[in-house]
């Protein structure tokens, strides 16, 4: 690599780090942690979306459950030597004086490293900070010829750059760094960014220089899933891609990495794992319940595609036990795959709309003509809350054109909500449910979608009108990820809405009945045992009754559970399906019966490390199995949460509109159009 593009880089990872201490100081501020420090450390403020502020609490839980594993063990005055921690890549950081507050460096001392000017510009912020200098004592400047930056007795700043390791360890050595004291390596985000030949001989360098020590680090991994591509999108047009996730992708891989470097034992999990298995579930709740939150797929995949590990040498160090065994958090991985399902972009024309969006909701007025309405999405340059129809019309067997429609201006206008459902009730009229304009706004009312065409057999003058439905008092219902199912009962049809979730529940566990042909909300009994509550979950009609599968649970923990509203004489009743072998949980996908087959489409799940595809249950053995999405063809990642589905069984197809989200701090990221699904595998007699 050239020296200037060396440079740039540098100075690209450097930014890196203001954003992060940024988003630590808002996450302070909106009392995820504890840190009155993180402000003092960096200049200027930002407010951090709900969404960043979880990814970087669980980033800071887990970092500090490490160091406080450390300190417990290697922390006593009966302790030979004074315990270290060595923070590489340290960046703006408050580590210090948060441990210094909390009394735990009466026998520990910490030293930091970073790029030259970042550990000046700490340094000085350090010097110009009473509160700060309050805490370090007195301290020295340092000697910018041997890289300090910063020293007290103990707490000490290096500007050195970590490809530079004989550099590093000459002046770790002078600024008082004992290679023989118990040492706690730590980096946050850091090996990422190095070349994986640089990367690797830091992790030797540290084995072979630290007899008795604990390396913790905390970064990327799944580089391949469609979240995955979408993070390293963002990184490289950072100018800080992320090195060797191709050569370690997962963590076996990283901690394989490890063992082969010198390192004797080694432990490393997703963040979903440890958010489940060692955060008090009184700390989860109370998290969970800061701020108003409805991005729970985003941040369940950005905790799959982030890792904590601790890998460790020496006597003392190699018997902490930093993740001991839990049962928690079990892997649940589903069964190899039976086969696959070949997807395809939809050949369209090239003129017509995108439909970017997610959150919407999508229903097939008749064979040739699919609506999608509402979600958040892409429109006119900018994401935002969509106002506009997508229809999207079949011209010939395989092709399909686009467009998009407004309401009529007279009258009631469509509001912008999203997860609400739509019902067909017609070819001409559509029933809309639920759904919500903000974490804290539910769209209350119930609209019905009217439908005209100026021509016989045209869509290209179709007009749409929006008015609010049935009598005043049955016309409004709150709550979003929900699902609206066609069910009978005593030769009625009704529509049957179940969970979701509204401003006051996170979850819910009833349901009621709405009377298609009068609009009324009507009581029937429904008999069995009353599921638990969830929302995001799918639901299909079958046999009169409706198959509920899969949802989030009250403790934001995905569901497998597969539920048959069985009609019988007096009502209904609730039965489970039981399924071998068993399914891996999961939420925010579709649903459809297609040949006696109940399929679950895309989704996310936490107890796998593999991706979503299909899951097709027999309806009569119970039995299920599982399909690979094939995605070969399709040149663009293929994000398959929050998105619709359109059976079109007499094509042996299914149909994939929109889906994607806000991916953490990386970007929303939209499918950029139509897929199809070829089910021709499923059919009778293959």
């Amino acid at each position: 690599m050239r020296p200037r593009s060396r440079e740039s880089r540098a100075g690209a990872v450097q930014s890196t780090n203001d954003s992060s201490a940024l988003s630590k100081s808002s996450l302070a501020a909106r009392g995820y942690v504890e840190d009155a420090f993180a402000a003092l450390l960096v200049p200027g403020t930002a407010r951090r979306a709900p969404l960043v502020h979880r990814g970087y609490y669980v980033r800071a839980r887990a970092v500090w459950h490490c160091v406080r594993a450390f300190l417990e063990q290697t922390c006593s005055a009966a302790a030979a030597s004074r315990a270290q921690i060595l923070s590489l890549g340290a960046g703006s950081d408050s580590l210090y004086f948060r441990l210094k507050t909390a009394g735990l460096l009466a026998w520990a001392a910490v030293w930091e490293v970073d790029f030259p000017n970042v550990a000046r510009r700490k340094a000085q912020r350090i010097r110009d900070t009473p509160e700060l200098c309050a805490l370090t004592g007195p301290f020295q400047s340092g000697d910018p010829t041997l890289a300090l930056c910063f020293e007290s007795f103990d707490y000490r700043i290096l500007g050195l750059d970590l490809r530079q390791l004989q550099r590093l360890d000459q002046a770790l050595a002078t600024a008082g760094l004992d290679a023989a004291a118990p040492t706690l390596l730590l980096a946050e985000a850091v090996l990422t960014y190095l070349e994986p030949d640089n990367a690797a001989a830091l992790i030797s360098w540290a084995a072979e220089r630290f007899p008795n020590a604990l390396f913790v680090i905390y970064e990327q991994m799944n580089p391949h899933d469609a979240f995955g591509q979408f993070m390293q999108q963002h990184f490289r047009q950072l100018n800080s891609p992320l090195h060797g996730l191709d050569l370690f992708p997962d963590v076996e891989a990283q901690q394989h990495r490890f063992l082969q470097a010198g390192w004797t034992a080694c432990s490393a999990m997703d963040m979903n794992e440890f958010y489940r298995c060692f955060l008090p579930t009184e700390e989860r709740q109370r998290v969970e319940n800061l701020e108003p939150f409805d991005e729970f797929e985003e941040w369940h995949l950005k905790c799959t595609h982030y890792f904590i590990l601790a890998a460790s040498r020496g006597d003392t160090l190699s018997q902490i036990l930093v993740f001991p065994p839990s049962e928690a958090f079990p892997r649940i991985d589903p069964a190899s795959p039976s086969g696959s399902f070949p997807a395809k972009v939809v050949t369209s024309d090239s003129q017509g709309p995108n439909l970017k969006r997610y959150g919407h909701a999508s229903v097939l007025l008749s064979t040739d003509i699919i609506l999608s309405a509402g979600g958040f999405g892409e429109e006119e340059g900018r994401h935002c809350r969509l106002s506009k129809f997508h229809l999207l019309s079949r011209y010939c067997d395989f092709e399909w054109k686009s467009k998009q429609i407004c309401s009529q201006r007279t009258g009631d206008q469509w509001d912008g909500r999203l997860y609400h459902t739509m019902t067909r009730l017609s070819d001409t009229q559509v029933l809309v449910l639920g759904g919500r304009l903000s974490p804290v706004t539910p769209a209350l009312r119930i609209l019905q979608l009217h439908f005209c065409k100026s021509g016989a057999d045209s869509t290209e003058d179709l007009n749409v009108t929006v008015t609010k439905a049935g009598p005043e008092e049955y016309s409004t219902l709150s709550r979003w990820r929900h699902s609206t199912t066609e069910v009978s009962y005593d030769n009625r049809k009704y529509l049957f809405v179940y969970g979701g979730r509204s401003v006051m529940e996170s979850v819910l566990s009833d349901w009621c009945f709405l009377h298609v042909e009068t609009m009324a909300w009507v009581r029937i009994l429904v008999q069995g045992v009353i599921p638990e509550g969830r929302h995001s979950h799918s639901a299909c009609s079958w046999q009169g009754g409706a198959l509920i599968a899969g949802g989030l649970g009250a403790s934001e923990e995905p569901l497998s559970s597969v539920l048959f509203l069985k009609p019988v004489s007096c009502g209904f009743l609730w039965k489970s399906i039981d399924i071998q072998p068993h399914i891996t949980p999961r939420y925010s996908h579709t649903a459809h019966v297609f040949n006696g087959n109940l399929l679950l489409v895309g989704g996310v799940w936490i107890h796998s490390s593999s991706v979503p595809g299909v899951t097709v249950i027999n309806l009569t053995t119970g039995l299920s199995s599982e399909y690979r999405i094939d995605t070969t063809c399709v040149p663009w990642p293929l994000m398959l949460h929050n998105h619709t589905s359109i059976l079109l069984s007499e094509k042996q197809q299914l149909l994939l509109l929109g889906g994607g989200g806000n991916c953490f701090s990386f970007g929303t990221y939209f499918n950029a159009h139509p897929v199809t699904l070829d089910l021709s595998s499923l059919s009778t007699g293959q």
